[in-house]
């Protein structure tokens, strides 16, 4: 599936930061606002995921401006150092793909206060943390768009995932607060909502037998996964100028899963 039609000149140039950008939906991302000529800093805990996030750009958009930052989005001032640094090679903080997360799925039972803390911290916390450092450059610009990752798994909910599901619900009711405090300050706040997406953790896990990924898609109405280039598609758009009276909301890609409650 191919989406290079689909471009949004008002895009061009503008400086994105993508957290999470190392591998799956974030890379996408990555590549597809260096399609429209954003200049881009993937900010990643894996610091060969973002050099080979980086090779991959350049490789695949010549001239692409591309930046890269390790750090994790729970650590305040390692958040802190990353903004500051694309404030200092781009000259601005425009974009916020506010991407990274971890998945937490384990009987509830089972679940330790650790395990709890640690989903909810980078699942929620991160969010924040990345949002708050990327509204003290905006608000001075008096313009910035950020672009939460959520989940359909934020709108409702499943067993085994009582940590996802808890945070991703706190970033869907959190890009609206940020939405409605911050609109006067000219920054949009919204969120994706991805359902089940071909990436390449997810093609592991169907290997491992820990996904039934044959099973996912007989659930879904479409009758198959997303793909990660379908949901940077979406984040593209609402961060461009197509979008620009809506703030607060969260668009859920997931094929019809959530609005199909028969299970």
């Amino acid at each position: 599936m191919k989406y290079s039609n689909y471009n949004y000149p008002d895009i061009a140039g503008r400086a994105v930061i993508v957290t999470g950008g190392g591998s799956g939906i974030g890379l996408a991302m990555a590549e597809t606002f260096a399609r429209n000529k954003a200049r881009l800093m993937i900010m990643d805990i894996n610091e060969e995921s973002t050099e080979t996030a980086r090779r991959i750009l350049q490789e695949r958009r010549p001239g692409v401006e591309v930046e890269t930052f390790c750090a994790c989005v729970t650590d305040e001032g390692a958040v802190e150092a990353a903004f500051a640094h694309c404030q200092g090679r781009f000259g601005r903080v425009d974009i916020l793909l506010n991407n990274a997360g971890i998945a937490v799925n384990k009987p509830s039972i089972e679940l330790t206060p650790a395990e709890w803390r640690h989903g909810i911290d980078v699942n929620l916390n991160g969010v924040f943390i990345c949002a708050q450092a990327a509204a003290r450059y905006m608000m001075r610009q008096q313009f910035g768009i950020i672009i939460n990752t959520a989940s359909m798994w934020g709108v409702v909910s499943a067993p085994q995932r009582a940590a996802y599901c808890a945070a991703k619900a706190g970033v869907v009711s959190l890009t609206k607060t940020l939405a409605v405090e911050w609109a006067p300050y000219g920054i949009r706040v919204n969120a994706i909502g991805p359902g089940y997406t071909r990436t390449p953790f997810v093609e592991e896990l169907g290997r491992a037998g820990r996904l039934d990924l044959d099973a996912l898609c007989r659930r879904t109405p479409l009758g198959r996964l997303g793909e990660a280039e379908e949901m940077a598609q979406i984040t593209l758009f609402l961060a461009s100028d197509c979008s620009a009276f809506v703030t607060g909301h969260t668009l859920v890609a997931d094929g019809g899963w959530t609005a199909n409650g028969f299970m």
